[in-house]
């Protein structure tokens, strides 16, 4: 009997720890979920006539250009802009990899995490998504 006992004993004890994982895990998710949310990229082009900033999901939230730019042509500064644009989102990728790891360690579920904001902020340029 005292082996039964023991065995459930043991069962129990690592029944709990697993709660215990699960939960401290739960709660690094929020806490990771919560400073995402805040997170923002951003990145200036190399004559120093663009800097864009975007937000957590990659979108542009704050456009400024130098005086400098009217003396150029709009397609040029129109590829400054897309290519500052992605810088940023760059940008934010690589600080979303740093809280993801930062948070939940270095497993399977922060290189999914990691995936899923590449796919989105990065898309492959030979992609249908790409050239939307």
């Amino acid at each position: 009997m005292w082996a039964d006992d023991a065995a459930l004993d043991a069962a129990g004890r690592r029944l709990d720890e697993w709660e215990s994982s699960l939960t401290e895990r739960a709660e690094r998710a929020k806490i990771l979920s919560a400073t995402m949310r805040d997170l923002t990229g951003t990145a200036r082009n190399s004559d120093r006539t663009v800097d864009v900033t975007v937000d957590s999901t990659g979108l542009l939230i704050d456009l400024r250009l130098d005086e400098r730019i009217r003396q150029q042509p709009a397609a040029h500064t129109a590829r400054q802009i897309l290519e500052t644009t992605t810088a940023a989102r760059a940008d934010l990728l690589r600080q979303v990899s740093d809280a993801a790891t930062e948070s939940l360690g270095d497993d399977a579920s922060v290189q999914a995490i990691i995936d899923s904001y590449r796919s989105r902020l990065l898309p492959d340029p030979d992609s249908n998504d790409a050239r939307r």
